[in-house]
């Protein structure tokens, strides 16, 4: 029999024990991981609009296709995860700073659709890079998700 003056209970699927001793990845791997999906975000969107564009067509087709198979690419990779593409070919993964895995929509939400807004601020960008240098290796997006990068 349960008690009705018990306090509700909801089950979290994103919080892990606090101990769990999570360690952050190096900081060049996060910065390689940063370079290679831009580096693929740039092949798969950028460069078939500038070859469109150098054949005399327009090349938007194929950049829209391009970007929609980025889309469901990363946000596969993501929920599986935690980890786009360039993460995970060079084996770091973002997670809550408690160890347990992030949600996509913690990820989407708070770590780029929030810090996106935020980065309309001039200078912002530079700053939240800076951070990265504190000893929790924490970017500022890192800090407003509550995530941090890991070795996967």
């Amino acid at each position: 029999m349960s008690n009705p003056y018990a306090p509700p209970r909801a089950a979290v699927h994103d919080i892990a024990d606090p101990n769990a001793g999570v360690v952050a990845a190096n900081r060049g791997r996060r910065l390689a991981a940063a370079m290679l999906d831009s580096l693929i975000f740039f092949t798969m969107v950028y460069a078939p609009l500038v070859v469109g564009r150098m054949l005399g067509g327009s090349g938007g087709i194929l950049a829209g296709i391009g970007l929609v198979v980025w889309c469901w690419l990363t946000i596969r990779s993501v929920r599986r995860s935690g980890q786009s593409i360039g993460k995970r070919l060079l084996r770091i993964k973002v997670v809550r700073r408690s160890g347990a895995p992030i949600t996509l929509g913690r990820l989407f939400w708070l770590r780029n659709f929030v810090n996106g807004m935020i980065s309309f601020i001039p200078l912002y960008g530079f700053v939240d890079l800076l951070f990265i240098f504190g000893e929790s290796r924490q970017c500022l997006h890192d800090r407003i998700a509550d995530t941090i990068v890991v070795n996967a």
